[in-house]
């Protein structure tokens, strides 16, 4: 099927039950953007901030760039002007940074914390108790240019169905309690980002808000951005 195609199916299948669809277009060319985009699609992820800063300009202007790539601080200044979310945000330092260029660019960028919920120790992410620590902090009251939106998680690389989805209940599990304890009165916080193409319907089963998914749109063959 085409793109065209694979967005329609998808957003039928998604939007039906009030989950937001996010394209990754990592890797993929202009010319595949586009054509998601043509199809109705408007969100889309990237992992690497060199890529995007090169096809933000080249598209419509009402695209919503989200940032789903570990997030170097020093990278924060090319991406701040535009970005609509930054959904990789590990470390205090990092939100500091973001805050920062936010308030050069005279904007709120909306930001999800990146947990850590994967048995793998190459994936990035804050320990549940580094999240309360995080959003306890006189650190983080004092910073009024980022919006925290809710939490990203990366499932385990793993066969196992059962893992898969303790680990996203687990993320749901903790996103309810976090929304308790810190953002009762705060209906903007209202993002559970997890499952990509291959455990996003695991992922919806146990309470996912965004998907994230590449292959299941554009393919899985990767293209040259240019």
């Amino acid at each position: 099927m085409s793109i065209a195609d694979n967005i329609k199916n998808l957003k039928k299948e998604t939007g039906q039950i009030g989950v937001t669809l996010l394209a990754v277009s990592k890797t993929k060319p202009i010319t595949d953007i586009q054509e998601a985009y043509d199809a109705g699609q408007r969100l889309f992820g990237e992992n690497i901030v060199q890529e995007l800063v090169d096809k933000q300009p080249q598209l419509p202007t009402d695209i919503e760039w989200h940032l789903i790539g570990h997030l170097q601080t020093n990278k924060v200044k090319y991406i701040a002007p535009f970005i609509s979310m930054i959904q990789s945000v590990d470390s205090i330092k990092l939100l500091q940074e973001i805050n920062k260029h936010a308030l050069k660019a005279n904007r709120v960028i909306d930001c999800l914390l990146q947990v850590y919920i994967a048995d793998e120790e190459t994936k990035f992410g804050l320990g549940f108790d580094e999240v309360i620590e995080l959003l306890r902090s006189e650190e983080f009251a004092a910073l009024k240019n980022v919006r925290i939106r809710g939490l990203m998680g990366i499932a385990t690389n793993t066969d196992s169905e059962k893992q898969i989805k303790e680990e996203y209940y687990e993320l749901k599990t903790f996103f309810e309690g976090v929304k308790l304890s810190f953002f009762r009165k705060d209906d903007a916080f209202d993002t559970v980002s997890m499952g990509m193409s291959s455990d996003y319907k695991l992922a919806i089963e146990q309470g996912s808000t965004m998907v994230r998914l590449g292959s299941t749109i554009f393919g899985g063959r990767a293209k040259k951005t240019v």
